[in-house]
């Protein structure tokens, strides 16, 4: 089972990443604002179908992560677990690589991530359902605003995994 939870978690990560650099990347070039415009250019149909596609991909990603002890690892606060994360801080602090894996700060980044990505998700689905209403301006606000809090806590990850990997390659 663990094996299997493993190689769906990679399968959902991989996909969540390329997915989200894709609506990250073209996201300019949308022309939604509070309703799907008359004529929606490829741009519009592409974030809204790819948009769904990642939220479906985001839940169960999570879901995921969170079994076989995965919400200890990634939610280190829930289990009042925050000694390792501590421990990560003060090893920046002497700018020290943090350690990977365990409930660290790598995991705690990739923790916050997922759930930045389930804000993102749900507020742009809240922004497609409330289409055409002034609420989806609100939605809309909201989307953006995770989504660029999302973006960069991703920049994050890739950094902290960049330094995961050259930690490796010392070893």
């Amino acid at each position: 089972m663990k094996s299997l939870l493993d190689r769906t978690g990679r399968a959902q990560h991989w996909l969540a990443a390329a997915l989200s650099i894709w609506l990250i990347a073209t996201s300019p070039l949308i022309s939604m604002r509070r309703i799907v415009p008359q004529s929606p250019t490829f741009w519009d149909y592409a974030h809204i179908g790819l948009g769904i596609a990642l939220a479906v991909i985001a839940v169960t990603y999570f879901v995921t992560s969170l079994l076989d002890g995965g919400w200890r690892r990634h939610f280190p606060w829930v289990a009042g677990n925050l000694s390792e994360v501590g421990s990560d801080l003060k090893a920046v602090a002497r700018l020290k690589i943090p350690s990977s894996g365990g409930a660290g700060l790598f995991s705690l980044i990739q923790g916050l991530l997922l759930v930045l990505l389930l804000a993102t998700a749900a507020t742009g689905l809240g922004w497609l359902i409330a289409e055409g209403s002034r609420a989806a301006l609100v939605w809309r606000e909201w989307h953006m605003i995770a989504a660029n809090v999302f973006a960069w806590l991703l920049v994050v990850h890739v950094i902290a995994s960049a330094l995961h990997l050259l930690e490796f390659l010392r070893d």
